[in-house]
């Protein structure tokens, strides 16, 4: 028999201790900065604070997808924020997200900065600003956003619900686990039975919705995220399953998914990105070997040189 939890709520919950599990130092019941720190600034009108998650994914492969389309002014650049060392909490950046959450985005083209936040809204702001990766036909708009959307109230039960008490939590809950699974998989049947008729989330039109939903979803069919394929048997999703591999092939997205990326084969890692020349010659396997070809910092070098 399982284990009966015999904590019970108290009547008014006090923040006294750390919450356990993987970032229980990070979490705390306030919003604000807590230390002063300035954000780094570009070449490029568009400059992008994030980190290689899911969330962090959906907007670089959005933007190199526009550059695959010719669209010259999506050109950006993509600093690292490193949520695990507290980044997000720093000041400038919490003055473009007041929830502190990666990605923001900041767009230097007009005489005032504007900033946006949450993946979703950044998502619609570059499509609207460059007039693609949506539908312009209201029916087939409104279907995009739909599942745009859909993806925006989905995932925290797959993330925060499912991941966490997955993989990070301090200790297993089956009934946790157990719940947030069932709902992981019961959006896994919503969108296998959608993709059926579909080639993609709007139809025969690939758009921010595909984009939004495939860091996430497609990731959780390969067991890319939280390794749970086998657990959540993923493969009798047949349909999620062709869309997320036919996705996975797209040059964009191959390029989007290793920015700002930190973990996983050196190859795959571009820890920041500055300019598409950046793939060839800046991922961290290059990095590492430049380093050990020359130990001397670049700050170094330039000394040297001079």
């Amino acid at each position: 028999m399982t284990e009966k939890n015999h904590y019970h709520p108290p009547r008014k919950w006090v923040w006294d201790k750390d919450s356990g599990g993987t970032f229980a130092k990070l979490n705390r019941p306030v919003a604000g900065a807590t230390h002063e720190k300035a954000l780094p600034v570009g070449q490029h009108p568009l400059q992008l604070y994030s980190l290689g998650t899911p969330n962090g994914q959906k907007v670089t492969i959005l933007l190199e997808e526009l550059l695959s389309l010719g669209y010259e002014g999506a050109e950006y650049d993509a600093h690292l924020v490193n949520i695990r060392d507290g980044d997000q909490f720093g000041s400038e950046f919490v003055s473009i997200n007041p929830n502190s959450k990666i990605p923001a985005l900041a767009d230097h083209t007009g005489e005032k900065p504007i900033r946006i936040f949450e993946s979703g809204a950044i998502m619609l702001y570059l499509a609207e600003k460059f007039s693609a990766l949506i539908p312009a036909e209201p029916g087939s708009r409104t279907e995009c956003l739909n599942w745009l959307f859909w993806q925006m109230g989905s995932a925290p039960y797959l993330g925060g619900g499912f991941g966490h008490f997955y993989v990070y939590a301090p200790e297993k809950i089956e009934y946790a686990i157990n719940r947030y699974s069932m709902e992981v998989k019961r959006q896994l049947d919503v969108l296998d039975r959608h993709l059926a008729d579909h080639a993609y989330l709007c139809g025969d039109e690939y758009s921010i919705a595909d984009i939004a939903i495939w860091p996430w979803y497609g990731a959780v069919y390969t067991g890319a995220v939280y390794d749970a394929a086998e657990f959540l048997d993923t493969s009798s999703y047949v349909h999620v399953g062709r869309w997320a591999k036919s996705l996975a092939q797209r040059p964009a997205v191959k390029r989007g998914r290793i920015v700002n990326r930190t973990w996983g084969p050196l190859a795959n890692q571009l820890h920041e990105r500055h300019n598409a020349s950046d793939f060839t010659l800046r991922t961290q396997d290059k990095m590492v070997a430049s380093e050990s070809e020359n130990p001397l910092t670049f700050s170094e070098q330039l000394k040297q040189k001079s």
